[in-house]
């Protein structure tokens, strides 16, 4: 059975956990990380070097770092609906993919520690406007592509819409001001109405 080590308020948690929802695998996750260690611990450096969640094993491999968790899980369990079959598609879901994690990743980390795990009194208000108006362009270029097509890559849901989906989540449930970003809305719409979305990624944010 597959195991998964981490925690579920981490988003990259959450990006293999939505993975895991959407392909309806049988699965076993065990808390780690932050105030559930086992991180620091031997057994766990010796599959994951950086310490760091998530991290899984599969029928004896071990793989880290969620994006290529995340592909690998869609190419071996979701061959031609979350793993797209065309390789121009497949293509496209990885750009973006690699794209949410280069640049909206940056920007939304400072957005959260900031909002949700710095106290109110000790947040760095400038910094934070900052990296908030720094967003909207990002968010443009995802409203860009989203004019076009349903979901990041086409008209279907990939492993593509996986990591920019959770950040957008985050984007909209942050208590700061947005720019109107229409087809991003439209699209954070349809995945609300994706029941693994809904479970492992519209959560409180912790």
């Amino acid at each position: 059975m597959l195991k998964i080590w981490g925690r579920v308020n981490s988003i990259n948690v959450q990006k293999v956990m939505w993975a895991v929802g959407e392909l309806a695998l049988p699965h076993e996750r065990v808390n780690a990380g932050m105030q559930y260690g086992l991180v620091d611990e031997t057994w766990y450096r010796a599959m994951n070097p950086n310490g760091r969640v998530p991290t899984i094993e599969d029928d004896g491999f071990v793989l880290w770092e969620s994006n290529a968790i995340v592909r690998y899980l869609a190419r071996k369990y979701g061959e031609g609906s979350v793993a797209p079959e065309a390789a121009e598609t497949a293509a496209s879901a990885d750009r973006w993919m690699d794209w949410a994690t280069t640049t909206m990743a940056p920007l939304m980390t400072t957005l959260f520690w900031g909002y949700v795990r710095t106290a109110e009194d000790k947040r760095d208000l400038k910094a934070l406007n900052e990296s908030r108006l720094q967003m909207e362009p990002v968010m443009a270029i995802l409203d860009a592509n989203l004019a076009m097509r349903s979901f990041m890559a086409g008209d279907q849901f990939t492993m593509g819409d996986i990591p920019a989906g959770c950040f957008v989540h985050r984007w909209f449930a942050l208590p700061m001001e947005r720019g109107h970003h229409p087809h991003v809305a439209a699209w954070y719409e349809r995945l609300s109405k994706r029941a693994a979305y809904r479970q492992h990624v519209m959560m409180s944010l912790t």
